[in-house]
């Protein structure tokens, strides 16, 4: 079951000219769900980085459904699509939480690396780090 623990309102500084929320906006607020959901898992950026783990963006991409407006409450769902040890890739979906309408839909790839951006295998450095984002990833399949 993907993740929803992260929901605020629009900010009037994130909305252009016509009133909506601007495009950008959205990659910004897959980057704070992101965030939380690794608090969540115990997992807090700041706890990765100590530990010597980078999680850099490979690909992002979202897909515009409905337009935000300044105030608008959302709530965004998050799910683990893929997991490798070396790569993740995270699914977003950003919605009303009452009416369910759905503002955006989106995807992050990304790819863990030591402190010298050279890629770590999880299971081999970080074994307690992997069984973390391992379990979550069954959980999501579910």
């Amino acid at each position: 079951m993907p993740y929803m623990g992260y929901s605020r309102k629009v900010n009037y500084y994130e909305t252009d000219a016509m009133g909506i929320v601007h495009h950008s906006n959205y990659i910004r607020w897959f980057e704070e769900a992101r965030i939380d959901y690794l608090e969540h898992l115990g997992l807090p950026y700041h706890k990765l980085e100590e530990l010597g783990i980078t999680l850099p963006v490979l690909h992002v991409d979202c897909t515009y459904k409905s337009p935000a407006r300044f105030g608008d409450e959302f709530v965004i769902k998050l799910g683990v699509e893929d997991f490798t040890g070396l790569r993740i890739s995270m699914t977003y979906v950003v919605e009303d939480p009452d009416s369910k309408e759905i503002f955006a839909m989106g995807k992050s790839k990304h790819a863990f690396l030591d402190e010298n951006l050279k890629p770590l295998r999880l299971k081999q450095n970080f074994p307690e780090v992997y069984k973390i984002f391992f379990n979550i990833k069954k959980e999501d399949e579910k």
